[in-house]
């Protein structure tokens, strides 16, 4: 078994190996993984958390490199989770953006590991927001959250970061794939990016033209910016940072971030909890409780909802 309060005290003086030891008990839901959350907690809450998102091939993990780029010219500390569809075999992440990443391999400052969704609906690894918290309390100002580019569920990108980044490209219909997504709810930022090519600007002006048909909002409040952007040869990312500050500003501000944050942690308690009852309820299988109480619904005796509630506050207490 690892030396949790060793791991912690290492990640905190950026040893790569401990971060990644913890992120690893975290994925594989080690029974220490209450240990480590424990020493966490008090390391954390520094960390920036960008979400980016899009449709596949908008550019994601050229994007987060070049954004990774410019932080590192700042001499922030970054940590990034891409991650990854799940390889059926394996369960492990398929595209590798550690790989695509690989110019930031070397540097001592910035931290990239990619994470399954393992079968995920909402694109995020169920394990992200506590390796997130490993990455804060490794030290990192900011953390990039790239998420598997699967259209529809991309919003739960939005529960996990504190800016959301939304990224299209011109000529792949993500003016129509934005609107069906639902991601025009959900972005702090949106990026057209490949603006080199045609239609870029066509696709700023629809983007435009689509966040003001849903504009209900009042004076004051965030109106989210457009850039365009051609993340391979990094042109516009000095802009986007600057429109990620000016939206961390403003949330700062407003209270906005602080808020954000409860309702995160509040929607990881909630998980853990569910997740906690769901296995109490799998054990039930072949329970005397359970098969006296499907007994007395298939008499008639009682109804399947109040079954329910009675096997809830048999296992809750409630």
């Amino acid at each position: 078994m690892a030396d949790v309060a060793t791991l912690v005290e290492q990640a905190r003086e950026g040893r790569p190996r401990a971060v990644a030891r913890l992120i690893s008990l975290v994925e594989g839901a080690s029974p220490q993984l209450r240990e480590v959350m424990a020493a966490l907690a008090p390391l954390t809450g520094g960390a920036y958390v960008v979400g980016l998102t899009g449709s596949p091939g908008v550019g994601k993990s050229t994007s987060t490199s070049a954004m990774v780029t410019a932080y590192r010219k700042a001499g922030k500390r970054v940590g990034v989770l891409a991650v990854d569809p799940s390889s059926p075999f394996s369960g492990g992440a398929l595209l590798g953006d550690r790989v695509r990443m690989s110019e930031h391999a070397s540097d001592p400052g910035v931290y990239i590991r990619s994470m399954a969704t393992r079968g995920h609906l909402g694109g995020l690894a169920w394990a992200a927001p506590q390796a997130i918290r490993v990455l804060d309390a490794a030290g990192c100002e900011v953390i990039v959250v790239e998420t598997v580019g699967v259209g529809q569920s991309e919003v739960e990108i939005a529960a996990q970061a504190d800016t959301c980044v939304v990224l299209l490209a011109p000529g792949m219909g993500d003016g129509i794939q934005a609107a069906k997504a639902g991601i025009l709810e959900i972005g702090d930022v949106y990026v057209v990016n490949k603006a080199d090519r045609d239609g870029a600007d066509a696709t700023a002006r629809e983007l435009n033209h689509m966040l003001g048909l849903g504009e209900s909002r009042g004076p004051g409040e965030w109106r989210p910016p457009i850039v365009k952007t051609v993340a391979a040869r990094g042109e516009g990312i000095d802009e986007v940072l600057e429109a990620l500050e000016k939206h961390r500003a403003w949330m700062d501000e407003r209270g906005v971030l602080a808020e954000r944050r409860r309702i995160r942690a509040a929607h990881e308690i909630e998980t853990i909890a569910i997740t906690a009852l769901r296995a109490r309820l799998a054990d039930l299988r072949g329970d005397v409780r359970l098969s006296a109480l499907a007994a007395r619904v298939t008499g008639g005796e009682l109804d399947p909802y109040a079954a329910a509630d009675e096997l809830v506050a048999g296992l809750t207490g409630l």
